[in-house]
């Protein structure tokens, strides 16, 4: 224990900052706990359980997607790629904002329409129970033993870099325990103590106080890293911005990547592999979007807990500008802590700074420990710890609604009570907290940028998603045989270009599995005899589906040919000089990525043509109605606003 407080009496940590930290988590229990209660003494329905009884209001659900979707993997691992590639990858934040207003206006709709609790409920009633078993299963062990235990372990190591805990263990009757497990048994069981007791409702209602703490507590933290430059370079917070963005884009740092949303692969290979320049725009990073923001458990569920289809598209539209704060908060702090360190150390020889930036995920706990005053700390630690906490409870939550109602309700007591099946979503909580605490250690180690890591791996099952849920939703002809192929072919596709294509960009990777498979899915569903007659639509929606069949074909066709003809010219002049060749320079930022991109677009012209001439569907075809497509005035501004600040951010930072 006198380890424990030689550490933190060095750690820069005053009384008060630590006194902040316990207020906040006492706020958050006492708020979850308050929540969780029967009111009027009614026991809890699975519906008020597993979705909040369909109460929550647009900046409930905006608050709460981006509080379960920002962690540690956000603070820690992409402000660790800040540090060591620069703000292109931000490109993840900046384009998730895009995919949240394009599944706000085509994807949410119909699953609410559908009323369902789960994604896989929806494979069940779309194609057959053996595809919704089989996903229900492989998000359960995703939940459990990748999300559960990547954020409950980068959470704590963060936080024992920012307290010097690194390393020191305590006894425990008679057993030699690690601090790191502690913090993370001690985040467990601050987000199930909520969490599991209360159901959605608690989580979603208390990530709108998290989501204040942790946008504002993020901004505070980069505002006064900026400052204390500022300080030691003579100037003020702006003009240090300036100077850093001059230092780094000019002289020596010409080529540096630190400063461009694109990366170019000659300046920074290593870079360019983890955000592949123009890729990261219309390349894989729209798989991993799709995938996360649509179809993923314990982000959707909040979308699918709202009041109505209304106050569901304004949380996504509020979650989307939400979402380009990220960058601010999480991505600059890393770019600060390389450009005092690598970028112009000698600016900054007189200042004392404590510790190390040994692999680039110390970047934001370092910079916390050194630049944040006393109070401030508190702030930061507590925005540090409601982005952790939040994503945990989530996932607690999503992962009881998927056993309980795709395994237990389903396979195993089909006349549960409902108090039944709120008991069983508490004891699979308690039961996936239990396994995850004893799997993360195993499972988790050395992790240089975990956030790439965590993005590879996802990009492996994404591309398969995106085909059958995406096709079961908007095409009356995908078929069950094509649905299940698909899902088996999925892994194996990634694992072998993986090993085959190993210095291709794991997104570009992506892309071209997702080709494969969506062709693949196209031709078994077109060749499947398992389909009914139909009626057509109006002759209105005929004609407004063979317009954009149109319109959207053409232009996939264009991306595809422009695609073509830069990467056969890159490959006859193999040796032109990317600064000088526009071929070249195009070659040079991934172009390529539009083959992906063209096929993305232009697949959409297939299920539209098919939709408005087929006379026959799949025999599970869903009957999709344009008018739930339809959006307000508020939500037409919002994805104006949010295209615009994309469109200049890009210009900008290109």
């Amino acid at each position: 224990m006198n380890n424990i407080s030689e550490a933190l009496a060095s750690s820069g940590f005053k009384p008060i900052d630590f006194i902040i930290l316990v207020i906040y988590l006492c706020l958050l229990v006492g708020l979850g706990l308050f929540l969780s209660r029967n009111k009027d003494g009614k026991e809890k329905t699975a519906n008020d359980y597993f979705l909040a009884g369909n109460t929550l209001t647009w900046w409930a659900v905006g608050a709460s997607l981006i509080a379960a979707n920002i962690s540690a993997e956000q603070f820690i691992g992409m402000s660790g790629t800040g540090y060591a590639d620069g703000i292109a990858i931000a490109a993840y934040e900046v384009m998730a904002a895009v995919t949240l207003v394009v599944i706000g206006k085509f994807l949410l709709p119909v699953m609410l329409d559908r009323k369902i609790f789960t994604i896989p409920q929806f494979l069940r009633e779309r194609y057959n129970d053996g595809v919704g078993l089989a996903f229900s299963i492989l998000w359960l062990f995703l939940y459990v033993f990748v999300n559960l235990t990547s954020v409950a372990w980068l959470g704590a190591l963060a936080i024992e870099q920012i307290l010097g805990l690194q390393g020191i263990s305590v006894e425990v009757m008679g057993m030699t325990i690690s601090v790191r497990m502690i913090i993370i048994l001690f985040l467990f069981i601050i987000a199930g103590v909520y969490s599991i007791y209360g159901g959605l409702a608690s989580v979603a209602w208390t990530d709108v106080m998290q989501v204040t703490f942790l946008v504002g507590g993020g901004l505070i933290t980069a505002y006064i890293a900026l400052k204390e430059m500022g300080i030691a370079l003579g100037t003020d917070t702006l003009s240090a911005f300036s100077q850093m963005y001059h230092d780094l884009t000019t002289g020596t740092h010409i080529n540096d990547t630190h400063f461009h949303l694109i990366i170019q692969e000659s300046h920074n290979g290593s870079a360019f592999a983890n955000v592949p320049g123009i890729a990261a725009v219309v390349g894989g990073v729209w798989l991993t979007n799709l995938g996360y923001w649509g179809f993923n458990q314990y982000i959707i569920q909040k979308g699918l807990a709202a009041k109505n289809i209304e106050e569901a598209k304004k949380g996504l539209v509020f979650a989307g500008f939400l979402k380009i704060l990220i960058p601010f908060i999480v991505v600059i702090p890393g770019i600060c802590a390389y450009y005092i360190l690598k970028g112009n150390p000698d600016a900054f020889t007189a200042m004392s700074l404590h510790g190390k930036v040994n692999v680039s995920d110390d970047a934001y706990p370092w910079l916390i420990r050194n630049f944040t005053p006393t109070g401030i700390k508190g702030l930061s630690f507590a925005a540090l710890a409601a982005a952790i906490i939040s994503s945990l409870a989530s996932m607690f939550n999503s992962t009881s609604t998927l056993f309980t109602m795709d395994i237990y309700k389903k396979y195993i007591n089909k006349e549960a009570s409902d108090k039944t099946l709120v008991n069983v979503g508490r004891t699979v909580s308690i039961c996936a907290l239990v396994i995850a605490a004893v799997a993360v250690k195993p499972l988790l180690g050395g992790l240089d940028q975990a956030f790439q890591y965590i993005q590879e791996y996802s990009g492996f099952i994404y591309p398969g998603i995106i085909t059958v849920f995406g096709l079961g939703l908007l095409w009356k002809r995908a078929s069950s045989k094509a649905a299940i192929w698909t899902a088996v072919l999925t892994i194996p596709m990634g694992v072998l270009f993986k090993v085959t294509l190993p210095q291709v960009a794991f997104q570009l990777r992506a892309g071209y599995v997702f080709m494969i498979l969506v062709t693949f899915f196209f031709l078994v569903s077109y060749f499947d005899n398992k389909y009914v007659s139909v009626e057509l639509p109006s002759e209105d929606d005929q004609a407004k589906m063979k317009m954009w069949a149109k319109v959207l074909g053409g232009i996939g066709l264009l991306m595809i040919i422009a695609a073509a003809i830069v990467t056969i010219g890159g490959a006859l002049n193999p040796n032109a000089d990317p600064n000088n060749n526009f071929l070249a320079y195009l070659n040079d930022i991934g172009f390529q990525a539009f083959f992906f991109f063209g096929v993305l677009v232009g697949q959409c012209a297939i299920w539209l043509n098919s939709n408005a001439k087929d006379k026959v569907k799949d025999v599970k075809a869903l009957d999709v109605n344009l008018s739930l497509f339809a959006t307000s005035r508020s939500y037409t501004y919002g994805t104006i606003g949010i295209v615009a600040i994309t469109f200049l951010l890009y210009a900008l930072l290109w």
